[in-house]
């Protein structure tokens, strides 16, 4: 049977089985459409925004008419998804690198690497933006109105420290 884990980052990750799911410290497991919904009672719905919009496929959505909706169409996504393939072992003298398993949240997007930044306490400047996704300063601020204030709900606040301009997302 499949099972699902999901970090603190909202990266899923599907596993053949429990043994292979139960191996992963630190993140939450369901493996049936009611565990999933138990789980995400206790989450904002912006998380479910958040998880809908990162799966491989989808229409992007900035909100869901209800939990319930919400749940229901992550978990059919999720159904989709099979278990990353098992890496070969490799042989004595063999050069081949091992893959790790794929996961279907994706932890290295631009996109994810924006929300960090942006997340941190000190937030971050339009150079360091510009530095972590080869963007530049039009296309950044486009982003931030566009996709993350627009489409996902997010609050970005603006402010000058030091005579540079400084984004920052609270919560």
């Amino acid at each position: 049977m499949k099972t699902f884990s999901i970090d603190s980052d909202d990266n899923i990750s599907v596993f053949a089985s429990v043994e292979e799911a139960g191996a992963v410290p630190g993140v939450e497991r369901f493996d049936s459409l009611d565990q999933f919904r138990a789980l995400a009672e206790q989450w904002p719905a912006s998380r479910l925004v958040e998880i809908w919009n990162s799966l491989a496929g989808v229409k992007l959505v900035k909100k869901f008419t209800d939990r319930k909706t919400a749940v229901t169409r992550i978990w059919k996504t999720l159904q989709r998804l099979g278990p990353a393939e098992a890496a070969p072992k490799p042989k004595a003298g063999d050069k081949t690198k091992i893959r790790q398993p794929r996961h279907t949240g994706h932890k290295n997007t631009k996109t994810a690497r924006v929300l960090a930044l942006l997340k941190r306490p000190a937030g971050a400047s339009l150079k360091q933006l510009m530095k972590a996704t080869g963007w530049q300063s039009h296309s950044i601020r486009g982003f931030l109105s566009g996709h993350l204030h627009k489409k996902l709900g997010l609050r970005v606040k603006s402010f000058r420290r030091d005579g540079e301009r400084i984004y920052l997302i609270r919560g």
